[in-house]
């Protein structure tokens, strides 16, 4: 009976090392327990450069022409406003300003 279980003791270690063999020489984790772990997640590459390369570089924050037109067209929309009375109040006479005063 002692033999037997000196042999499963032997076959066990004899497996444990290949085990561990095979895992340094193909570059696997070892999990004997078997828990959870995020090897798998980890060792895939990332993808964020591939997806941010699907998408076009921004041409109105590059082009000086561009960001000047929209300015442009910005304060032409604002004296507009001002013109017609909807324009932003000065400095101190907003709708708190007008409370504050009551």
């Amino acid at each position: 009976m002692s033999s037997l279980s000196l042999r499963n003791l032997l076959a066990q270690a004899t497996f444990r090392g290949v085990t561990e063999a095979r895992a340094h020489i193909f570059g696997h984790v070892l999990n004997p327990t078997g828990q959870r772990s995020a090897h798998k997640i980890l060792r895939k590459n990332f993808i964020g450069e591939k997806v941010a390369s699907w998408y076009p570089d921004d041409v109105l924050k590059e082009d000086p022409m561009v960001v000047a037109r929209k300015e442009q067209e910005r304060l032409s929309k604002l004296e507009m406003l001002k013109r017609r009375g909807k324009g932003p109040p000065k400095k101190g006479q907003g709708k708190k300003a007008q409370k504050r005063n009551k």
